[in-house]
């Protein structure tokens, strides 16, 4: 944390956008990639944003992107086993000054779970192109 002339301020953040993300969406194996970025500074989305609704999907970035992006380690989960789709995606970037390289994918209820809650980011339960 550092004082300005006004008192003190909000801890440091490294200079730059405090969300900085490129999503990299796969709808199938062998199917053309969707690229989406979500970019944003103290809470103003930057003009850089490509995802349908950048909006959405920095509300749920900010809510959940802690959990999500550096989950704490814990017991073992039990995840259903059902399948929700062959959709990927790879997120890297720059989240609150540390770096995002995670990995969803549609491949038992943990993960559709994980993917539902990012939906605005990643695309909805269809995953189609980035939309909810």
């Amino acid at each position: 944390m550092t004082a300005t002339p006004e008192g003190p301020r909000t801890p440091d953040i490294p200079a730059g956008p405090d969300i900085d993300l490129t999503v990299r969406l796969t709808e199938a194996p062998g199917a053309p990639e969707h690229v989406f970025r979500l970019a944003a500074s103290g809470g103003t989305l930057a003009a850089e944003c490509t995802l349908p609704d950048s909006a959405a999907a920095l509300v749920a970035v900010t809510q959940h992107g802690e959990a999500i992006f550096f989950p704490k380690p814990g017991p073992p989960k039990m995840c259903t086993q059902q399948y929700g789709g062959p959709q990927v995606a790879v997120v890297t970037g720059r989240f609150m000054g540390k770096e995002v390289n995670s990995l969803f994918s549609r491949t038992d209820g943990c993960e559709i779970a994980r993917w539902r809650t990012m939906a605005p980011l990643l695309g909805g339960v269809a995953g189609s192109t980035g939309a909810v």
